[in-house]
């Protein structure tokens, strides 16, 4: 298989066995990228860049792909995408309203995982569990949901004093991390943000939060075996990889000499080429 693509995040899903499927999509047709396990693969840089918002060349990519005007402009990336207690849609000021109402006006998750170790996370319900699978999670379970993505964020910084919001990409692609007990600690978080969710219920109403009643969801992952050193590649200081296809997860592929994060390089244009 040869084409020539604009590197983007893989698609993904979970089939009926819980494990996570991954495409990649050139010129309207689907790579199913687990199909190529074991095999070679060569990705080639050919020193173009586009912009993921606009399509405009750039040479220096933001954000996972955005140019720079791009940066400065779209509602996606405004420093309230990665702090979503900053939300100012309500204050007038949304960079693109329209974006906004699509985006943040919209049920919200706040969600516990475990990813590298236990995390927190917010996400919307239509990105379940594609977010999930994005971050190498082996276990997630939603335990709030909200109306709207201001609330979401000020219930994780809440939950932040007491869990992590992070994942170290190192140790998840080195293997599972240990078992956790997630419905014990959805307990025993909910009674620490007790009293902010009165608050918000009475700032907000009854209806701008609930409890979410589900099971964890398990989430296995194509990998033949991990790393026991994890090295990154960087298109920007090495324009070729290759090598074999030894697992997917995260948005990391696996190879038998190091890993690269394609969603990181969204935009680049390369020659993909699997044997």
């Amino acid at each position: 298989m040869n084409t020539t693509l604009h590197l983007h995040k893989m698609d993904s899903a979970l089939d009926a066995e819980n494990m996570a499927q991954y495409a990649l999509r050139s010129n309207n047709e689907e790579i199913v990228v687990n199909d190529y396990l074991s095999k070679q693969i060569k990705i080639q840089f050919l020193s173009e860049i586009n912009c993921i918002g606009c399509g405009r060349k750039t040479k220096k990519s933001f954000n996972q792909g955005y140019c720079f005007v791009c940066l400065r402009s779209k509602a996606a990336c405004d420093s309230c995408i990665i702090k979503p207690e900053l939300c100012h849609y309500d204050e007038g000021t949304c960079r693109e309203p329209t974006w906004g109402e699509a985006h943040c006006l919209k049920p919200h998750y706040i969600y516990l995982a475990n990813t590298s170790g236990l995390k927190v996370g917010i996400t919307r319900e239509k990105n379940v569990p594609m977010r999930w699978i994005d971050q190498g999670a082996v276990e997630a379970l939603p335990i709030l949901e909200v109306n709207q993505r201001l609330l979401s964020g000020v219930i994780e910084v809440a939950l932040k004093k007491h869990v992590a919001d992070k994942t170290s990409w190192q140790k998840m692609l080195k293997g599972a991390p240990e078992e956790v007990d997630l419905l014990s600690y959805k307990e025993m978080f909910l009674n620490e943000v007790a009293e902010i969710l009165d608050d918000i219920t009475s700032d907000y109403g009854q209806n701008a939060v609930s409890f979410v009643d589900k099971k964890p969801v398990r989430i296995r992952y194509p990998v033949l075996s991990y790393p026991q050193k994890v090295k990154s590649f960087n298109l920007d200081k090495d324009p070729l990889v290759e090598g074999q296809l030894l697992g997917i997860k995260g948005q990391y592929l696996i190879l038998d000499n190091g890993v690269i994060n394609l969603r990181k390089f969204a935009g680049y244009r390369c020659d993909l080429q699997i044997l």
